[in-house]
């Protein structure tokens, strides 16, 4: 009877196991109701992206929220004197700094389109790769300031104004990667996976160089449930 008993525990966790999803959720969250909203939202990501990407259903729980945050973005930088690819190599080692694979592949594949693959994964792998003085520093000031704003220098900001930046550009380099940080937490804090699609089309460099974050999503996650999008 011992033998029996003994054999029975040993083989409840193998059960167990087995029951286990293999394809872990989108999110920790549930779809959001359905609104104009949130059609519209989805909508969206379907003309620009082809799906409704994991990380917008987790914004459209609030998405008067989602739409000011990318108004305040848009607004931050329609002023700017920042080139897109500097843009591309702020939030792709803010994003790889933070730790945070979703942005950090989007972001890395721009990057790559604005260079190419190899400079932008040397960004996500910390390395300065193939820039200009501007983008060293402005990726060495992204580090910076997520890593730990309170030991940022005066020297620092030296550094940014001696490759050229104005005060004005590291203002708004400053607050972007703010910006950045917060869009992150959010995506991180609530599970969102990397989708499937976006990792697809990520070059293969940058995708080897995104080792930290969320694992992406092992399947394209069904249509949002009660959403009016297909």
């Amino acid at each position: 009877m011992t033998t029996g008993l003994s054999l029975i525990r040993l083989r409840a966790p193998a059960r167990h196991r087995t029951l286990t999803p293999m394809n872990p959720p989108a999110a920790f969250l549930a779809d959001p109701p359905q609104s104009p909203s949130v059609t519209a939202a989805y909508e969206g990501d379907l003309t620009s992206d082809g799906y409704v990407n994991n990380l917008t259903r987790v914004w459209c729980w609030r998405p008067d929220v989602l739409a000011s945050f990318q108004a305040l973005r848009a607004d931050l930088l329609a002023g700017s004197g920042l080139s897109p690819r500097e843009v591309a190599v702020l939030v792709a080692a803010t994003a790889a700094a933070r730790g945070d694979a979703y942005c950090a592949l989007a972001w890395g594949a721009r990057l790559a389109d604005l260079s190419d693959e190899a400079t932008a994964a040397h960004v996500l792998r910390g390395a300065d790769g193939d820039l200009s003085e501007r983008e060293n520093a402005l990726a060495a000031w992204s580090r910076q300031v997520v890593r730990d704003p309170n030991a940022a220098t005066e020297a620092h900001v030296e550094r940014l104004r001696a490759a050229g930046l104005g005060d004005q550009e590291i203002f708004e380099a400053t607050t972007l990667i703010a910006f950045r940080l917060a869009f992150s937490t959010v995506n991180d804090a609530l599970g969102a996976r990397p989708d499937p699609q976006l990792a697809e089309k990520a070059p293969r460099l940058v995708r080897e160089a995104v080792t930290f974050g969320r694992q992406v999503q092992s399947h394209p996650a069904p249509a949002p449930r009660d959403s009016g999008v297909g």
